[in-house]
C-alpha cells in the first residue's frame, strides 16, 4: 500500500502503513448508501460510540484494549472512550474525545489536544464527549441514526450510543445497522491491501510453527512461537482469536484451546497436528489453518485424509466466482470428502444416498467458512431475507449468501473423527448402514484435518490470501529443512 498524503497508521520497520483515507472512504460509502435511503430523511446524522476501557472482574488491572469493530471501520481510531458523529448530507464528520484529567498525564502520558487527533485521524472536528448534546444540537439535525443490530454470529446485540442529553434528539436505531453491515461485506482496495498483510504475516508464522514443530514439545510452546512473529515481525499486538493448538485426539474438538482444553498436550510421534491461528493488525483480521504432522512425516492414513481435504479446498477455490451460492460450495466440499472417504475405505455405499442421509456432516459439522475482515467472523451473514438452512452442517454456515465481488471469505473444509458424532452415526441405521466400522476403528483417535485459507472474491474467480506449504511433498520437504533449522523458501503452489 503506497503512502498516500495524509495521516497513517504505522508501527515502525516492516510494518504497514495503512493511510486515514481507508476509513475517510468508509465513511463516504456508508454515507452514499444512507442518501440512497428513502427512509433516511434530509439532515441526519449517523452517530456512534467506540469501545471503553475494562478491567479484569473487581480489581483495577486492565484488559488490553481493542477498539469495538464498528466504530473502527468507520473512524480507525485506537482510543478508549471515542465518540463519533457524521452528518449524512455533508459527509463531513465529528470526532469526540474524552476529557481526560491532569492526573491521566502523571500515570498515561501526555494528555494530546483536539488538534492532534484531528491530524491524527484526518478528521474535520473534533471535540470533547461532554460537549457531545451541544454540539449537536448547534447541528440541528432532523434525527440520529444510532446503531442496534443483532450479530448474526454472536446472537449478541452492539452497543447502541448514548450521552447524556440524547433524549433532547429524535433517535432512529434501525435504519443505520444493516447499512453499515452490508457495507463492511464489501472490502475496498485499501482495507484488502490490510488483509494482505495479515494473511502474509499470519502465513509466515504459521510456516515458523511447523519449522520448530518437534515430537516432546507442548503445543502452547508453538502458539507462543506463533504470537511472538506475529508481533515482533508484524506489529500485531492482538490475535484474532483464541489460538487453536490441537495434536492427536485435540485436533477433533473445533475450538480446542478455550480454558478448559488450553493447548497444553504434548506431542507425540504419530500425531497429526491441526493449528488456526490468525493475526490481526489495526482490527483487520486473518484466520488461516495449517495441519501437519508431529514428526514431520505423513502416514499412508495421515495423507489419505490430508489429501481428501485438500481436493476438497481446491475443487472449492476452483468453483469460486460472482454469482455461486456459497451454500453450494459447501455442498461441494462434503461431496468431494464423502467419495475420497469411500476410496479410503471407511465409507461404502452411493454417494448420492449418503448426502441424502448427510453423512458429510458426519465428518465436517461445521460450516465450509465464513466472511473476514474487521471481525474474523464478519458482520452481514444474514442480511434480511437470506434465511439459514436447518440442515447438518449447512445450518452452521455463516453465511447462505451468493458470492460477489469484494467479499472476503474463508475456505476451510475439514474431516474430523469425533467420538461423539461417530457414534450417534453408529447408532442411526440411516447413517450406520455407509459406515465401514472396521476401517473406522484405525482412525479412533486421529483427530482431525481443517485446511484454510483466507480469499478475497474477484470478478472472475478469487485471490488467494494465504500463502503456506500446501501439498503433503511440500510441508514434507519444508519440515525437513527445519529440522536442519534452515530459513525454507516454499510458497503454496498456485496451482488449483
Amino acid at each position: 500500500m503506497s503512502a498516500a498524503e495524509g495521516p497513517t497508521y504505522w508501527l515502525g520497520n516492516e510494518t504497514l502503513k495503512v493511510p486515514a483515507a481507508l476509513f475517510a472512504l468508509n465513511r463516504k460509502r456508508l454515507c452514499d448508501r444512507l442518501r440512497n435511503n428513502k427512509d433516511v430523511p434530509k439532515g441526519a446524522f449517523v452517530v456512534l460510540q467506540g469501545g471503553e476501557e475494562t478491567n479484569r472482574y473487581c480489581t483495577d488491572t486492565g484488559v488490553l484494549f481493542r477498539q469495538e469493530s464498528f466504530f473502527h471501520w468507520t473512524f480507525g481510531v485506537t482510543e478508549s472512550g471515542c465518540y463519533g458523529a457524521i452528518d449524512v448530507d455533508s459527509g463531513k464528520s465529528i470526532l469526540f474525545i474524552p476529557k481526560l484529567p491532569e492526573s491521566y498525564a502523571v500515570w498515561m502520558g501526555k494528555i494530546h489536544p483536539p488538534e492532534s487527533f484531528k491530524a491524527k485521524y484526518a478528521i474535520e472536528d473534533v471535540r470533547f464527549t461532554c460537549d457531545i448534546a451541544t454540539i449537536l444540537k448547534e447541528k440541528n439535525p432532523s434525527v440520529l441514526l444510532t446503531l442496534r443490530g443483532v450479530n448474526t454470529d454472536s446472537g449478541s446485540v452492539c452497543k447502541e450510543a448514548s450521552f447524556e442529553g440524547i433524549s433532547q434528539f429524535t433517535v432512529n436505531n434501525t435504519l443505520l445497522h444493516p447499512e453499515i453491515a452490508e457495507c463492511r461485506v464489501f472490502k475496498t482496495d485499501l482495507e484488502l491491501e490490510v488483509l494482505r498483510y495479515t494473511n502474509r504475516i499470519s502465513s509466515e508464522a504459521h510456516k515458523e510453527v511447523m519449522k520448530t514443530a518437534r515430537v516432546g514439545m507442548k503445543e502452547y510452546e508453538l502458539e507462543s512461537v506463533f504470537l511472538h512473529y506475529c508481533y515482533a515481525r508484524g506489529g500485531m499486538r492482538h490475535t484474532s482469536y483464541t489460538c487453536i493448538c490441537g495434536s492427536g485426539e485435540n485436533g477433533s474438538t473445533l475450538h480446542y484451546g478455550h480454558a478448559g482444553a488450553p493447548n497444553d498436550k504434548t506431542l507425540h510421534d504419530g500425531d497429526m497436528c491441526l493449528f488456526d491461528m490468525g493475526g490481526e493488525y489495526y482490527c483487520y483480521s486473518s484466520d488461516i489453518t495449517c495441519s501437519f504432522p508431529a514428526n514431520g512425516k505423513f502416514t499412508p492414513d495421515q495423507k489419505a485424509i490430508y489429501e481428501a481435504v485438500l481436493k476438497s479446498s481446491r475443487a472449492v477455490m476452483n468453483a469460486v466466482k460472482p454469482g455461486v451460492a456459497w451454500p453450494d460450495m459447501h455442498r461441494l466440499a462434503d461431496r468431494v470428502q464423502l467419495e475420497e472417504l469411500v476410496k479410503i475405505g471407511i465409507l461404502k455405499g452411493n454417494v448420492e444416498d449418503m448426502i441424502k442421509a448427510h453423512m458429510g456432516a458426519v465428518f465436517m459439522p461445521h460450516g465450509l467458512g465464513h466472511f473476514l475482515g474487521i471481525d474474523v467472523h464478519d458482520v452481514g451473514g444474514y442480511p434480511e431475507g437470506i434465511d439459514r438452512i436447518d440442515l447438518p452442517g449447512l445450518k452452521s454456515l455463516r453465511t447462505a449468501r451468493n458470492l460477489q465481488e469484494r467479499m472476503v471469505l474463508t475456505i476451510e473444509p475439514g474431516i474430523y473423527f469425533i467420538d461423539h458424532v461417530l457414534d450417534l452415526a453408529l447408532a442411526n441405521p440411516a447413517q450406520s448402514c455407509f459406515i465401514n466400522n472396521d476401517v473406522l476403528q484405525r482412525f479412533r483417535g486421529f483427530g482431525g484435518v481443517r485446511i484454510e485459507d483466507d480469499i478475497a472474491v474477484t470478478a472472475s474467480g478469487m485471490e488467494l490470501l494465504t500463502c503456506v506449504p500446501r501439498t503433503v511433498e511440500e510441508i514434507e520437504a519444508f519440515m525437513a529443512e527445519g529440522d536442519g533449522k534452515t530459513q525454507s523458501k516454499v510458497v503454496q503452489s498456485q496451482e488449483l
